[in-house]
């Protein structure tokens, strides 16, 4: 969340002119104000909103800078000569890099190694887009299965956006403001953004100040604002349910979402964490973000993705997979704030783990060394039960599974030959209190609630699935012309 406030608030200074922290402090006020109010349903609402206000101004600022510069060969052309004029004498950090135009880099030497943007984003996207809070709570929501698929499906849709609306046109303001957005010499960039470490973070306020004429201006304000609440609306609304419901539901059984204590609490973290975040990884927003999420997110995806392909995987393997990963990733976290990345021209004395290990890499490393710690402690333990993973894992083989109805009836779901509306003998089991086994047998300890209907109209369901085709294609041809 640091890094949501700390991008609105440098937006709001560079547009307007405002202090960094009572930017900080006005947008989480407003921001708190209408999600306490609204809970999730205020979120979405006001989310897809705000989409429809971004994709537009975002497109406008695009299709302008674009024109500016005179298209996408130009920016190709100019780009590598976008130096400033203060530059630090015997170095060559304030060039352009020759490989900025290709998402396929060398693994070794380039800023963002191929390997690493093929394995190891992987790896960060599967935590984010299957795990996090912010993103299941919105699946979750979906009124059936079909409404979920096509959601993440326009979601896929809306992520191929920001190579031409964002990337492109942060790469043109540096084009545009070199002197301004590329500046190495530290009192240069004290004076233009006022971080020593670099302030390629204002590209793309920079671009919308010095670009947009008056009207535009102010749309585009509303747009980078909706974004930033977008998110901040997000981990408050997800932080406050996991806390309310996991928690403080432990202490206050009755207790509402509403009591967003966990809020306040995150909120004075993000705020003291702003200066920390100003000097890290050379003052670029985007590394910082992926490196941190590189030391956190891959025990997660590894644990996440052995539970839906693995029946074997057990609790005590996901416990103690979970504490190895965590214990690594945060010694790696440790060594990267207490070794940041060197400014300009001075010599590079990181341990070798950081400076040789790329994050993406060492994201990858530590999904395998966690998902080899799962695999190792569940072999050495107890299997699970049957019916805790009964319907829960992947398989080609569709497995029957019982649940209870009302009334203590129970019917089969997932079962090849029975189809879900035949109902079985009435089991002997309350709903709220336990599963019924294929035999009607009381199972205790793994409650069977209410299960919705996921049954997909045939229609919808062929629709969900040549649009994942389409996207698919669609990233693979985008990945083989940028390579």
């Amino acid at each position: 969340m640091a890094e949501d406030l700390y991008s609105g608030a440098l937006f709001v200074q560079v547009c307007l002119g405002w202090n960094l922290y009572l930017s900080t402090v006005l947008m989480l006020v407003v921001t708190a104000l209408y999600t306490i109010a609204g809970g999730l349903a205020a979120v979405i609402y006001t989310d897809a909103l705000q989409t429809l206000i971004m994709i537009i101004g975002a497109v406008v600022l695009a299709v302008t800078a674009f024109s500016k510069i005179g298209g996408y060969q130009n920016l190709a052309e100019a780009y590598l000569k976008a130096v400033p004029a203060k530059i630090i004498p015997n170095t060559t950090c304030h060039l352009p890099r020759v490989d900025a135009m290709h998402l396929f880099r060398d693994p070794i030497s380039g800023d963002l190694p191929w390997t690493g943007m093929t394995l190891g984003l992987s790896v960060l996207a599967t935590w984010y887009w299957c795990t996090d809070q912010v993103i299941v709570q919105r699946s979750l929501s979906a009124k059936n299965l079909s409404h979920a698929k096509a959601g993440s499906i326009l979601a896929s849709y809306l992520k191929m956006l920001p190579l031409g609306v964002i990337i492109m046109p942060g790469m043109i303001s540096r084009v545009l403001y070199p002197d301004a957005v590329s500046c190495v010499d530290p009192d240069e960039c004290v004076r233009v953004c006022g971080s020593e470490v670099g302030c390629s973070n204002i590209a793309y306020p920079k671009l919308v100040v010095e670009l947009m004429p008056s009207g535009l201006r102010g749309l585009m304000i509303a747009v980078m604002m909706a974004a930033l609440m977008s998110s901040l609306t997000s981990v408050f609304n997800s932080s406050s349910t996991l806390f309310t419901m996991d928690i403080w539901r432990k202490i206050r059984r009755n207790a509402k979402e509403r009591e967003l204590i966990v809020t306040v609490v995150l909120v004075a973290i993000s705020v003291v964490w702003i200066p920390i975040l100003q000097s890290s990884n050379s003052g670029q927003l985007y590394i910082y973000i992926q490196s941190v999420t590189s030391c956190l997110a891959p025990p997660i995806t590894a644990v996440f993705a052995l539970a839906v392909f693995w029946r074997r995987a057990n609790e005590q393997g996901a416990f103690w997979g979970l504490m190895l990963g965590l214990a690594l990733g945060l010694a790696r976290m440790g060594l990267e704030f207490a070794y940041p990345s060197p400014r300009c021209g001075i010599p590079d004395e990181r341990p070798s783990l950081v400076k040789d290990v790329h994050y993406l890499h060492f994201a990858v490393l530590l999904c395998a060394l966690t998902a080899g710690a799962v695999v190792g402690i569940s072999l050495l333990s107890r299997p699970p039960a049957e019916m805790q993973v009964a319907g829960c894992c992947w398989s080609l083989v569709r497995i029957p599974r019982w649940a209870c109805q009302p009334g203590g009836r129970r019917r089969v779901l997932l079962s090849p030959s029975v189809t879900d509306s035949q109902e079985g003998a009435p089991g002997t089991c309350p709903c709220m209190d336990s599963f019924c086994s294929p035999q009607g047998a009381k199972t205790e300890g793994h409650p069977a609630k209410a299960l919705r209907d996921t049954t997909e109209a045939p229609f919808w369901a062929r629709i969900c699935c040549i649009n994942a085709v389409i996207l698919m294609c669609v990233n693979v041809f985008c990945y083989a012309y940028f390579a």
